[in-house]
């Protein structure tokens, strides 16, 4: 039988707290983090860490302290980042229906930019930071027809998609904008969709991105930036084998397919990349359920802890990291009162018995973000590695 390759957790000392708990690999996030940085400085991009993949203060905290900046979709988010440490001069604020009070918060902070999504959005800006008496920085984000060939539910660059302007009314908006006087077109934004490990969609974007070059140049406009979004995936099968992302390629494509202009700076937006892999739910196992068929292993983490599985029928690594027992099949099952609280079917594990502990891997992204209290419900908490 071939040897099961596991991550490497400190088990014993996991008595001391309660399960379920997301766990952070700190020295694996600051892998990630100094690669990202080191290719990214060596290609003059301005990387914004997309805060709705994990907002964590601890896990913020060690992503502001390397210098990146921040890509924010709520006024609170803008608020977790500033008090996690992150420059306001390099949040960026993005979403389709930013709120009366999430903007004026914006404008207090003096962000970098708003990127923009609709005519409305820009005249409720505009008049927002009339009354405040400054002149907000905005970038469009345009809706580029782009297949990011992932879930649908996580695309977001098709004209059937909510988000962003189409390129057939540009012209118009900029010609809007020119009128607008508290209002100033430092960019473009795109965001094409989430979990892409298919970079040609990437070559794609930038054939894209350089039509719009030139047709804004032919309007007279002048870009100081471009925001290529986030959206680069992640290996959830082999989270030990491949536990960061490939960003050499990805920072390479852009470098040579990205014609930028002579003073332009290009901007990127990953979250799922930088955290996914360092993040691990951790969970006990309540009970082995032995059936005709099959057998469950009835976990103490639900949908309400992990909801990726449920919602996207997204595929996570379990491993029973208690165990060196021989394998056997189970279906790993939660407790909440759902048909759809399950996490894998019919998976190998180390042979499993109560009070064994189970890793659900790449949890880092959409984790504990995205847990809720159905079933009143105890939210997860999240430790760093480095707390044990």
């Amino acid at each position: 039988m071939a040897q099961v390759v596991k991550g490497s957790f400190p088990v014993e000392k996991f008595v001391k707290v309660q399960t379920p708990f997301y766990y952070y690999d700190v020295d694996l996030l600051n892998q990630t983090l100094d690669l990202v940085k080191k290719e990214s400085s060596a290609n003059n991009v301005e990387v914004h860490y997309a805060v709705k993949a994990n907002a964590n203060p601890k896990v913020l905290s060690i992503i502001a302290s390397k210098g990146f900046g921040a890509d924010c979709v709520s006024g609170n988010e803008v608020k977790a980042a500033v008090e996690a440490g992150f420059p306001a001069s390099k949040i960026v604020f993005a979403g389709v229906g930013k709120t009366d009070p999430e903007i004026n918060l914006a404008l207090e902070y003096n962000i970098f930019c708003f990127n923009a999504e609709s005519i409305p959005e820009l005249e409720v800006i505009n008049e927002l930071a009339a009354a405040k008496g400054k002149v907000a920085n905005i970038e469009l984000r345009v809706n580029p027809n782009v297949d990011a060939h992932t879930h649908h539910y996580i695309t977001t660059g098709l004209n059937e998609n909510k988000f962003g302007f189409n390129m057939d009314d540009l012209e118009s908006v900029v010609k809007m904008i020119a009128g607008m006087k508290n209002l100033k077109l430092i960019g473009l934004h795109f965001h094409i969709g989430s979990q892409i490990t298919d970079l040609s969609s990437f070559e794609n974007l930038c054939v894209r991105v350089n039509d719009l070059q030139e047709k804004f140049e032919s309007w007279g406009v002048k870009l100081e930036n471009i925001n290529i979004g986030g959206g680069l995936g992640i290996n959830y099968e082999h989270p030990n084998h491949m536990p960061i992302a490939d960003f050499e390629s990805y920072f390479r494509l852009f470098a040579k397919h990205l014609k930028l202009r002579a003073g332009q700076t290009m901007h990127c937006e990953p979250g799922r990349s930088l955290v996914a892999q360092c993040g691990s739910l951790i969970t006990k196992v309540t009970y082995v359920k032995k059936g005709k068929e099959k057998q469950f292993a009835i976990v103490d983490a639900g949908m309400t802890d992990l909801i990726r599985p449920a919602l996207y029928d997204a595929y996570h690594r379990i491993e029973n990291i208690s165990s060196d027992a021989d394998e056997e099949k189970y279906d790993v099952v939660g407790p909440i009162c759902e048909s759809s609280d399950v996490f894998d079917k019919e998976i190998l594990l180390n042979g499993t018995k109560r009070g064994d502990y189970l890793a659900i891997r790449s949890a880092g992204a959409y984790g504990e973000i995205m847990a809720s209290g159905y079933n009143l419900r105890r939210l997860p908490q999240g430790y760093l590695s480095t707390e044990f």
